[in-house]
């Protein structure tokens, strides 16, 4: 079944209440922000960023050696950006996917899917030790199809994961109805120990207080306007609009927003994805659905959505759209698209015709830091002092703890198994310039909206971006 681009009355007017602001977000427990940065102070590690990578990396550093004096600086507060903003789905895939890893990385792949299990393990390590109530749930998750093709592509992509010694089970129309009641799905395959559902905010203010009670130094509402460093030894300075940090080394964690460097601009571009929340479930219309699993869920278009639980038995529909805008556009105007909200509503009724009449109590949209091979990149800059971690492509809920680790690896001048992946030490193919940026992001979007409408059937575009390595994931 073709999802509509249009949206009816019905599903307009079950938006009419919702607020447009993140709904992790909206919670009296989100905790009240730290003093701004004032004045001239010294570190030895600066953190630029308090989302997952940027928190991770504090709290990794200060575990390392305690002793160490650890700053972070972030110009909103905790979460406010991508990792407040996202749908909770905490992977154990450091790669967006084992199809794209098989793509990208085929030599290393058995060491990233091993280092990938032990990246979540160690997430779900961390909330025990560090008592972080972040309804952390191992339930893993269910890849879905809507058309008969694409439960051809999942049976095949079945058996490869299988063939990599992955656990998946395969779920034909009527098996997975014992998962999730919904018409438009046709089967899927079903991955019990890859992901995690997660509230991501609480996850986030979780690392936080776990940073502060390390004796991390936090500085929100302190935007970082300037990187200074003028000799290749000595300390880097960070200048805020009042205060500035002398650093001896510095990990940049800004995901999407414009890098403080120009060397990733060329490697990075935002892309803006939108989600809705629903108000909780009554028992019987929890009942229409089943999903007494809770997993996590993704159908398998091009422009696909996903799908998650939360503790009250809310649903967040999220994704469909990815919207890029001219010269890497940028700033709180692109979260409110009303257009997106009215087809994701739509949407949302045609996959649970059953709950007709439920009501949507949030909506909003972030950017996610794409790039074109859809997962995270390093680098290093002013003689090894500065690191970065980014590109995440709407997978860093997990992966992010991971880039945080090789931040500090190569940041501490540490030769170790994860340095040495021809993943780290490589880059990804950078975009062209506007206006080809542009254009070449819009004709792909295009292009991926026609191959979904043409049981999967990719154009000549595609087929060259697939063929170079140059990409744009939905």
């Amino acid at each position: 079944m073709t999802f509509a681009r249009s949206a009816r009355p019905s599903s307009i007017a079950a938006l009419s209440d919702a607020a447009p602001v993140p709904y992790w977000l909206d919670s009296p427990d989100r905790p009240e922000p730290t003093e701004r940065l004032e004045a001239a102070h010294t570190a030895d590690l600066a953190v630029v960023g308090a989302g997952f990578t940027g928190l991770w990396t504090a709290l990794l550093a200060k575990e390392a050696d305690p002793g160490r004096d650890v700053v972070v600086l972030e110009g909103g507060t905790t979460a406010h950006a991508a990792s407040g903003r996202n749908g909770g789905f905490c992977a154990a895939s450091l790669t967006h996917g084992l199809a794209n890893g098989i793509a990208r990385f085929p030599d290393e792949l058995d060491v990233l899917l091993k280092l990938g299990r032990e990246n979540l393990d160690g997430i779900e390590h961390a909330i025990a030790r560090y008592g972080i109530d972040a309804d952390f749930e191992r339930t893993g998750d269910l890849s879905v199809a809507t058309e008969p093709y694409q439960l051809d592509e999942l049976r095949e992509s079945a058996a490869i994961a299988e063939s990599y010694g992955e656990d998946v089970q395969l779920l034909e129309s009527g098996a997975l109805e014992e998962f999730v009641n919904s018409p438009l799905y046709v089967g899927g395959v079903y991955d019990p120990s890859g992901v995690a559902m997660v509230d991501p905010a609480r996850l986030a203010w979780g690392l936080r207080k776990a940073c502060l009670e390390a004796g991390v130094r936090l500085y929100e509402r302190s935007p970082v306007l300037g990187l200074h460093a003028e000799r290749s030894t000595g300390p880097v300075r960070l200048q805020s609009a009042h205060g500035t940090v002398d650093a001896r080394r510095v990990a940049l964690a800004t995901s999407a927003f414009p890098p403080l460097l120009n060397r990733i601009r060329q490697y990075v571009v935002p892309v803006y994805d939108y989600a809705l929340m629903t108000e909780p479930l009554s028992e019987q219309q929890r009942t229409s659905i089943g999903w007494k699993g809770r997993q996590g869920i993704g159908d398998s278009g091009n422009q696909f959505h996903y799908l998650r639980l939360t503790r009250d038995d809310r649903i967040l529909f999220g994704g469909y759209d990815a919207v890029y805008h001219w010269r890497n556009g940028f700033g709180r105007q692109f979260e409110r698209r009303q257009e997106s909200f009215e087809v994701l509503a739509e949407h949302f009724f045609q996959t649970f015709p059953q709950l007709e009449g439920l009501r949507f109590t949030h909506q909003w949209g972030g950017a996610i830091d794409t790039c074109a091979r859809f997962c995270a990149f390093w680098g290093t800059a002013h003689a090894d002092r500065v690191a970065y971690s980014t590109g995440y492509t709407g997978l860093g809920v997990g992966s992010s703890r991971f880039g945080a680790a090789v931040m500090l690896d190569l940041l501490d001048g540490n030769e170790t198994e994860r340095t040495r992946l021809a993943m780290v030490r490589s880059k990804p193919l950078p975009f062209p310039p506007e206006p080809l940026r542009s254009a070449g992001i819009n004709l792909t979007r295009w292009s991926l909206d026609r191959a979904d409408r043409r049981e999967g059937r990719r154009n000549i575009w595609l087929r060259g971006l697939d063929r170079v390595g140059l990409g744009f994931d939905s």
